[in-house]
């Protein structure tokens, strides 16, 4: 789609079960915004039938067989023609108004870009105490994450993603942050939108899921912390390359 004012990457390893709510998600909120927008879903090494669904409900696809997040979300941006580019996984949902929110902010030239609070799409008390967590470690760090959104022009600039197979969230969001400041430019946050986070491994793993799995491999952490990475890369994969819950 030429001259869309965004283009919207979603990067999905076989998510057939959940590529067309998200890009639902995505429709409702461009329609809300009255702007053009443009969807596209990096099939990660896609086995399934989520290429096939996306390109249904409109999407472009990208192949790719990348097993570092960072590639995929920067194939897609490598592929993006739209103004403003928008990064969401493909098992979470954006709020209606989140497109809206970000052409204001981004209109203002106070912004160099930022990302967007995350709720999860039900609670619990392990699940309360990850969020209590989640937004301190944001309002302390200001790397906010979950979506990501900026000119494209600012992410060609400081050269995407940072291309980590763990935490290139946050390395990329300090990359923009240091981008903004030499430019004048404030990295933030959205504040009357926000990412619907997904609980599937939540649901399949437990809610203290992440407790356990820090607990269960922290001989796995130790070692990649003097750096022999290879079992935690394998433990990565199996979590995040290689789940298709």
């Amino acid at each position: 789609m030429q001259n869309c004012t965004f283009s919207v990457v979603i990067p999905a390893h076989n998510e057939e079960r959940y590529v067309a709510r998200c890009i639902r998600s995505v429709r409702k909120a461009a329609a809300e915004s009255g702007r053009t927008a443009e969807i596209i879903v990096v099939c990660n090494r896609c086995t399934d039938r989520t290429a096939e669904i996306a390109q249904a409900c409109g999407a472009r696809i990208i192949p790719n067989g990348d097993r570092c997040i960072a590639k995929v979300r920067n194939a897609g941006i490598a592929a993006a023609t739209g103004r403003i580019i928008v990064t969401i996984d493909c098992d979470n949902r954006m709020t209606k108004g989140t497109l809206s929110e970000i052409a204001a902010l981004l209109k203002t030239g106070r912004y160099i870009g930022g990302g967007a609070p995350i709720r999860f799409e039900r609670y619990s008390a392990a699940l309360f105490c990850n969020d209590l967590l989640c937004r301190a470690a944001f309002r302390l760090t200001g790397l906010y994450c979950g979506i990501f959104w900026a000119e494209a022009a600012t992410f060609r600039a400081v050269g995407g993603f940072v291309e980590k197979k763990a935490m290139e969230d946050a390395a990329t969001a300090k990359r923009l942050k240091a981008y903004g400041k030499l430019h004048g430019r404030k990295y933030t946050v959205l504040r009357q939108n926000y990412l619907i986070n997904s609980t599937r491994k939540y649901d399949e793993m437990g809610d203290w899921m992440y407790l356990k799995l820090m607990l269960a491999n922290a001989g796995a952490l130790l070692r990649a912390a003097v750096g022999d990475r290879r079992a935690l890369d394998r433990l990565l994969d199996e979590i995040f390359y290689d789940y298709n819950g």
